[in-house]
C-alpha cells in the first residue's frame, strides 16, 4: 500500500500506513521500540522541538478528568541542534520516515531550522506546530517561511482556529494539514486547589474533530491532505476520520494507556486485519498478529508438532 499523505509534487511523503503517532506520544526516536512494531506504523512524527531549549512546565502536570486528562508539558526538549545529534543515527535504522514536529517561534527561527533541516536526510518531513492564539498573518507568514524547505511541511493548526486559518495556510504552501493540536482548556488541581491550563485529551475529543474533518475536506482544494487527530482509541475511530475525508490519521493518548492500540490501529488501516484461524492454539495468535504472520507462525518448523 502506498498513501501519498502530501501534496502531489517532486518531494511528496508516501507512506505505506495511514497511521502514526502525534506529536508528544513517542519522543524522539525509538523509546516504543520494544512495545510497539514500527514495522506497522506509517511514521514517526517526534516530540515538538524549538530552536532554544526549553525547560519542562513546572508545578502540577497532570490532571485526570471524568472523560480523559488534562496535560501541560512546557514542551521540554533540548533544541533542535542536539535533538539531530542525538537521534540521526537511531532514525536512519527506522523502517519508517521520521516527520520532526517543529514548535513555531518566529519567522527568523522557522527559516534557521528550515536551513538546518534541509541537511538531515534522516528527516522526511517536518510538521510545524502553531500556537493556539496565533494571528493569521502570523501564521501565513510562518507557514511561508518554513515552505521553503525542500522538505514536505505538514501544518498543524490550532484546535479553535481550524476554520479560519485552514485555507490561507494551504495558500502559504502547507503540503498537508493536520487537524488538529489538542485543545487548551483549565481544570482545577485537587492537590494544590489551583487551577491549570492545559491540553485536553480523551474520547470527547473525536466528535469535534471528526465535524472539523468532514467540513474543511468539503472545503479546501482536493490535493491537499488532510491528516486527522483527536480521541482516537480504536481503529474504528481511526476509520471514521478517514471516512470523513482524512488521508492518514495520528494517535496520541491511546498509546500512553495501551501501547499496542496504536500498532493494532495501524494494523487494520493498512491491511494486516487481526484474524484468528479456527484451529489455531492459543500461542500461535494473539490480537495483534496479522493473518500473513499467523500463516508464516503456522508453516514455520515445529508449529505442526503433536500438543
Amino acid at each position: 500500500m502506498a498513501i501519498e499523505i502530501t501534496r502531489p509534487g517532486k518531494y511528496s511523503l508516501i507512506v505505506s500506513t495511514p497511521v502514526m503517532p502525534a506529536a508528544g506520544t513517542l519522543g524522539f526516536a525509538d523509546s516504543y521500540k520494544g512495545l510497539i512494531d514500527y514495522d506497522k506504523l506509517g511514521a514517526l512524527v517526534t516530540n515538538p522541538v524549538t530552536i532554544e531549549p526549553w525547560n519542562p512546565a513546572s508545578g502540577t502536570r497532570l490532571i485526570p478528568l471524568d472523560s480523559g486528562i488534562l496535560l501541560h508539558t512546557g514542551l521540554p526538549n533540548p533544541g533542535l541542534s542536539k535533538v539531530i545529534g542525538r537521534n540521526r543515527k537511531v532514525w536512519a535504522r527506522l523502517p519508517i520516515p521520521v516527520i520532526l514536529h517543529l514548535v513555531a517561534t518566529s519567522v527568523d527561527q522557522v527559516a534557521q531550522a528550515g536551513r538546518m533541516l534541509d541537511d538531515v536526510d534522516e528527516v522526511a518531513a517536518v510538521e510545524l506546530g502553531l500556537r493556539d492564539d496565533i494571528e493569521r498573518d502570523e501564521a501565513v507568514a510562518l507557514v511561508a517561511a518554513a515552505a521553503k524547505m525542500e522538505k514536505p511541511l505538514l501544518a498543524r493548526l490550532p484546535f479553535y482556529e481550524c476554520y479560519d486559518l485552514a485555507h490561507s495556510l494551504a495558500e502559504a504552501g502547507a503540503d498537508a494539514l493536520v487537524l488538529s493540536a489538542a485543545p487548551r482548556g483549565t481544570a482545577r488541581d485537587s492537590h494544590s486547589g489551583r487551577l491549570v491550563s492545559g491540553r485536553i485529551y480523551g474520547p470527547l475529543i473525536k466528535p469535534l474533530a471528526l465535524r472539523m474533518v468532514g467540513r474543511l475536506r468539503r472545503e479546501i482544494p482536493k490535493e491537499i491532505p488532510i491528516i486527522g487527530c483527536g480521541g482516537i482509541h480504536s481503529p474504528a475511530d481511526a476509520r471514521d476520520y478517514i471516512d470523513a475525508g482524512a488521508v492518514a490519521v495520528q494517535v496520541d493518548t491511546a498509546t500512553w494507556a495501551q501501547p499496542k492500540m496504536l500498532e493494532r490501529i495501524a494494523r487494520d488501516l493498512g491491511g494486516w486485519i487481526a484474524t484468528r484461524h479456527k484451529d489455531a492454539f492459543l500461542d500461535e495468535w494473539n490480537p495483534d498478529m496479522g493473518q500473513t504472520e499467523a500463516l508464516e507462525r503456522r508453516a514455520a518448523p515445529g508449529a505442526n508438532r503433536k500438543r
